[in-house]
């Protein structure tokens, strides 16, 4: 049975790999590595000193448990600790995993898009953790790195990430069960409130024993429709439209 701090870590991996970075992310992580890594260098250049004061100023026969003599000094002087060495090179920047060149995005992983609303298109962007990936949609022109539709698939062990976040969601007393194309599902605004958005719509849809699939419309994207019933009835047929290739 997996402890609590394999349970937090666990449900953090998953929740990080939900969220876009800022662009400046990476930037910002750097620089506070490197101050953090300036302020250790500091610290530790203070306590050598303060460490040299007090062993310089002690008594020579305290120390040498001898008579005071240049050889008692210069043992005492020795005796001072070099400042430990901090390598302040930054850390090597690591990339997250792909699935590569998907073409139309129609199909990744496990999993083929049946449906999408007019004008999206893939947009050229996923991520792969292994048994979750990801990959999103937007309008042509639109800024690298945002998106209009994002689609999640989680398998196997990931799975347990949807079913606690749906018990929450009841527990919140947030959403409604829903039922797709024969398929059991979740319906849910989710993060309401954050950054000051409406929320995110998102569909969470049971394709097997074996995937869960949580579709997700951004809240920019979602005020393009009539209201929230056009935003269900598009997040339906995206679901109805998704088929596992497992």
């Amino acid at each position: 049975m997996p402890t609590l701090e394999d349970e937090i870590r666990r449900l953090m991996t998953h929740e990080t790999a939900r969220l876009r970075a800022a662009p400046d992310l990476l930037q910002r992580v750097v620089r506070a590595d490197r101050a953090r890594r300036r302020r250790a260098k500091a610290a530790a250049v203070t306590a050598c000193v303060a460490a040299s004061v007090i062993i310089i100023g002690a008594p020579v026969a305290y120390l040498s448990g001898g008579s005071a003599g240049p050889a008692s000094e210069q043992a005492t002087t020795s005796a001072v600790p070099e400042p430990p060495a901090i390598d302040d090179i930054p850390p090597a920047r690591t990339e997250p995993e792909t699935l590569g060149d998907l073409g139309d995005g129609r199909e990744f992983g496990h999993v083929r898009v049946g449906y999408l609303p007019k004008r999206l298109v893939w947009g050229e962007w996923s991520m792969d953790n292994g048994d979750s990936y990801t990959t999103s949609y937007f309008y042509k022109g639109d800024e690298k790195g945002s998106y209009r539709v994002q689609i999640f698939m989680y398998e196997d062990q990931t799975m347990q990430d949807i079913d606690d976040r749906i018990r929450l969601h009841r527990e919140d007393e947030e959403g409604q069960d829903v039922t797709v194309a024969g398929r059991s599902g979740y319906l849910v605004v989710a993060n309401v409130g954050e950054d000051g958005m409406a929320g995110t719509p998102t569909l969470f849809l049971k394709l097997n024993d074996r995937q869960w699939a949580e579709i997700m419309f951004s809240p920019v994207y979602a005020k393009e429709f009539s209201g929230a019933d056009a935003v269900t009835a598009e997040l339906k047929k995206i679901g109805e439209g998704l088929s596992s290739t497992l």
